[in-house]
C-alpha cells in the first residue's frame, strides 16, 4: 500500500509539473508539482526499506538463532 502511494504522489507531481497549463493566482503548479514529486521519491525509498528489513526477519539470528515458542496444553478434565 504505501509503494503504491508513493508511486501515485509522484505522478500526480508529474502531471502537475509537465502536463497542466493552467497557473492559478498566487500558486506555482510547476513548483508543487516538483515537491510532490520529491516526497513520492522519499515515501519510495522509505517503503523499500521497511520491505527489506521485514523480508529479513526470518532469518536466523547470528547471536543465537531464531528462538521457537512451544505451548503447553493439559489434557486433565475440568472438575
Amino acid at each position: 500500500m504505501k509503494i503504491g502511494a508513493s508511486l501515485f504522489v509522484i505522478a500526480l507531481g508529474a502531471i502537475l509539473t509537465f502536463a497542466v497549463d493552467w497557473s492559478p493566482r498566487g500558486l506555482d503548479l510547476d513548483t508543487v508539482g516538483v515537491i510532490l514529486m520529491i516526497v513520492g521519491g522519499i515515501l519510495f525509498l522509505i517503503s523499500l526499506a521497511i520491505l527489506t528489513t521485514r523480508a529479513n526477519r526470518g532469518q536466523p539470528l547470528e547471536t543465537g538463532g531464531i528462538v521457537e515458542e512451544h505451548r503447553i496444553y493439559n489434557d486433565d478434565p475440568l472438575p
